[in-house]
């Protein structure tokens, strides 16, 4: 044991600096690490991969869908007071009147999106537009299928906020713009593949002019009653557009302008 020299200063070891106040995204982060339900963590790829599982009883089949709905954090993207709900098939709250949609309605529209010509044949969405960016989920699925994915968000906050939940995904090939949507996004048009996360009376001119020929467009659009909507699908081919309407959903509404 060696022995204490007279007169020498004692060794005190480094002590970790305390951070009273973590930045805001961190601590959500850490909250959102809690233990759900399940016996598995919000983290763990068992507690996506359960979701998705669900997903494929309830019809969803592509494989490139089905990879990508398992890859990305849910949780990260809602309230961490919701964090317990993240992987339930259900809308959930985020700010300003608009929702983070059901993970159903996610896969089943990006999986109609990858049955287009230009999709089926490259295996990918290519130059994709998303119309409401919202807490950023949906481009974070969308970006695992894209070569480059441009979102439009009218409302500031969410802007901001997908902003800061995309972040510490580093998922590079998404751009954030902040824009009216009604109008596209014509620097970068045009697109393989469109997505709306609101709906209209009818799909804006806009969107169709910037569709790719082989390109495929999903939108919540109100049926011929006005009573509810309906999911379209689009495509344009060297003759012109084509239409087929599918199962009846339910979006917040389209708004044009800025917030």
């Amino acid at each position: 044991m060696a022995t204490p020299v007279a007169g020498a200063i004692p060794r005190v070891e480094p002590r970790p600096v305390l951070r009273p106040q973590q930045p805001l995204q961190q601590a959500a982060l850490d909250s959102a690490r809690r233990v759900a339900p399940s016996g598995l963590g919000l983290d763990s790829a068992g507690i996506r991969k359960r979701m998705v599982d669900r997903l494929v009883a309830a019809g969803l089949r592509d494989e490139l869908v089905k990879d990508a709905m398992s890859q990305v954090p849910r949780h990260v993207f809602v309230d961490t007071a919701l964090v317990n709900q993240a992987y339930e098939d259900t809308s959930l709250p985020i700010g300003l009147g608009q929702t983070i949609s059901k993970p159903s309605v996610v896969a089943r529209m990006i999986e109609l999106l990858m049955a287009g010509a230009n999709a089926r044949t490259k295996r990918s969405l290519g130059q994709a537009l998303e119309i409401g960016t919202g807490c950023g989920y949906q481009a974070a699925v969308l970006a695992r299928l894209s070569r480059q994915v441009m979102s439009i968000e009218r409302l500031r906050p969410l802007h901001d906020k997908a902003r800061e939940n995309l972040a510490p995904l580093r998922q590079m090939n998404i751009r954030l713009v902040y824009g009216d949507g009604m109008r596209g996004h014509p620097p970068n048009a045009p697109y393989d593949s469109i997505i709306s996360a609101a709906g209209g009376e009818a799909l804006p001119d806009a969107w169709l002019a910037q569709l790719a020929v082989g390109g495929r467009l999903v939108a919540p659009v109100h049926d011929a009653s006005g009573a509810r909507q309906v999911l379209v699908v689009v495509d344009r081919t060297d003759e012109g557009f084509t239409r087929s309407v599918h199962e009846a959903v339910h979006f917040v509404p389209l708004k044009s302008g800025l917030d």
